[in-house]
C-alpha cells in the first residue's frame, strides 16, 4: 500500500486535505470520490517527479496586478476542446492537476502551453482553480472564472465543467455559421469592387484611345463610363488612400461610446441582417444566463456577466440597468420589458420563471427557439446572396460592356449602310 496526500473540496465546497493509503493512484482518487470529495490534487508514488515537472519560469511572463502577459495569441475555438477534455478527464477522476498537465503536453500552441502549465503550477501550490484562472482574464473570460467559481463553492466543479464545455462548443458553432454566412458576402464585394476598378483603371482606358482615333459621336452610357475611367485612373493613388483613410476613421471612431453606439444601433436597424444580429445577442443572452444559474452563480452576478457578453453596446446598458433594478429588489422580467430591447416573449418567460422556479429551463428554451431561428435564417441569406451577387456583378460589368461596344455598333451600322 502506497500513501498519497490529497486536497480536495466537499460538497459545501471546503478544502480538505488529508492522507489516504491505497495501490494505485486511480483507487485512491475513486475513495475519494466515494466519500463524496473533488480531487483536486494529489500525490503521492511518483509525486516528486510530478511536482518537478515546471521548476522553470516561463518565458515571456510579466507579473502585473496579479495576471501574468504572455507572448502570443490564444483564440477562442482552442478553448473550446480544452474545456472538453478537462471536463471529460476530471469526471473520469483524474485529478485537477494532472488533467490540466495532459492538456498542456497536448497543446500545439506555446501561449496555451505557457498559460496551462501556470495554471497548474498555481494549482499544485493550493490556490483555486478559479483563482489561478484569474492570472488569463484574456484568455478565461468572466463565463468561464465564474462558473469554475460556482464549480467549487458547490462541490461539483465536474458537473459544471462538463456544463461549460458544452455551452462553449454551442456558442462557438453557432458563432462560426453566423461568421461563414457574413464572411462570403463581404469577400464577394470587395472582389467585385477591386474588378471593378481594375476595368475602370486598366482595360477601358484602351477603349478610349481608340474611340478618340475613330473620331465617333459617343452615346451619353459610353461618355460616363469613359469620365468614370479617366477619373479612376487621374485619381487612383487618392481614391486608394481614401478608402484606406475610410477604415482608419471607422477604427478610431467606434473605440469612442459614442462611436460604439452609433454602430451597434446602425447594425442593429440594417435590412434582413438587423433582426439576424438581435437573435443572435437574444440567444446569447438567454443561453449564457440560463447556464450561469444552473451552475450555481447568484442571479444578479449572472445578470452582470451576460452583460458583457452581448457584444451590443445597447442591450449591454439594458442589462445593467437590469441588474441595478434587480439589486434594488425588482424582478428581472420588469426592468427586461420596460427597455425596449427584449420582445414580450423573452420578458414573458423570464417573468413566469420568475415565479415558477424554473427560470433556467425556460431560458433554456428561449435560448433553443433563437438558435433554431439564426440558423434558418443565415440557411435562408445563403441561399440568397449568391444571386444577389451575381446580379450586382453582372449589372456592372454588363454596363460597362455595352458602354464599350455601343459606339462600334453604330460605327458597324453606319459602315453597313453605306
Amino acid at each position: 500500500m502506497k500513501k498519497y496526500d490529497y486536497k480536495s473540496r466537499n460538497p459545501q465546497g471546503k478544502s480538505v486535505t488529508g492522507t489516504l493509503e491505497a495501490e494505485t493512484e486511480s483507487e485512491a482518487v475513486q475513495e475519494l470520490r466515494r466519500r463524496g470529495l473533488t480531487v483536486t490534487s494529489i500525490r503521492g508514488g511518483n509525486a516528486e517527479i510530478r511536482a518537478s515537472r515546471f521548476p522553470f519560469k516561463f518565458p515571456g511572463l510579466k507579473t502585473g496586478n496579479g495576471e501574468k502577459k504572455i507572448k502570443g495569441r490564444v483564440r477562442r475555438k482552442e478553448l473550446v476542446p480544452v474545456a472538453r477534455q478537462l471536463a471529460t478527464m476530471f469526471q473520469s477522476g483524474i485529478p485537477l492537476v494532472e488533467s490540466l498537465e495532459v492538456i498542456e503536453e497536448q497543446s500545439e500552441n506555446p501561449a496555451l502551453k505557457a498559460i496551462l502549465g501556470d495554471i497548474a503550477s498555481e494549482v499544485r501550490q493550493g490556490k483555486d482553480f478559479s483563482t489561478a484562472l484569474t492570472r488569463h482574464r484574456k484568455v478565461f473570460n468572466n463565463i468561464f472564472i465564474n462558473m469554475v467559481k460556482a464549480g467549487e463553492a458547490s462541490g461539483q466543479l465536474d458537473e459544471v465543467l462538463d456544463r461549460l464545455a458544452t455551452h462553449m462548443e454551442e456558442s462557438e458553432e453557432l458563432r462560426g455559421e453566423i461568421k461563414g454566412a457574413m464572411t462570403y458576402p463581404i469577400v464577394s464585394l470587395v472582389l467585385i469592387g477591386v474588378i471593378s476598378l481594375g476595368l475602370l483603371v486598366f482595360v477601358l482606358p484602351s477603349f478610349e484611345k481608340m474611340f478618340l482615333d475613330m473620331k465617333a459621336e459617343l452615346p451619353a452610357l459610353t461618355v460616363f463610363v469613359m469620365a468614370m475611367s479617366d477619373f479612376a485612373k487621374t485619381h487612383f493613388i487618392l481614391i486608394l488612400a481614401t478608402l484606406i483613410g475610410l477604415v482608419f476613421a471607422y477604427k478610431s471612431a467606434v473605440r469612442t461610446t459614442k462611436g460604439e453606439r452609433i454602430r451597434d444601433w446602425a447594425l442593429l436597424k440594417i435590412p434582413i441582417f438587423g433582426p439576424l444580429i438581435q437573435k443572435t445577442i437574444l440567444s446569447r443572452f438567454s443561453g449564457t444566463f440560463a447556464t450561469l444559474i444552473r451552475s450555481g452563480v447568484p442571479i444578479l452576478g449572472a445578470l452582470e456577466i451576460v452583460g458583457t457578453t452581448t457584444g451590443n453596446v445597447l442591450y449591454s446598458e439594458a442589462i445593467a440597468d437590469s441588474a441595478e433594478s434587480v439589486r434594488q429588489g425588482e424582478s428581472i422580467g420588469k426592468p427586461l420589458a420596460r427597455s425596449g430591447r427584449f420582445p414580450p416573449m423573452v420578458t414573458r418567460m423570464v417573468t413566469i420563471g420568475e415565479r415558477s422556479g424554473s427560470l433556467e429551463q425556460l431560458l433554456e428554451k428561449v435560448s433553443e427557439f433563437y438558435d433554431q431561428e439564426v440558423r434558418a435564417t443565415v440557411k435562408q441569406l445563403t441561399s440568397l446572396i449568391e444571386p444577389f451577387l451575381i446580379c450586382i456583378m453582372g449589372g456592372i460589368v454588363g454596363t460597362m460592356v455595352i458602354a464599350m461596344f455601343l459606339p462600334l455598333l453604330s460605327i458597324f451600322s453606319a459602315v453597313s449602310g453605306r
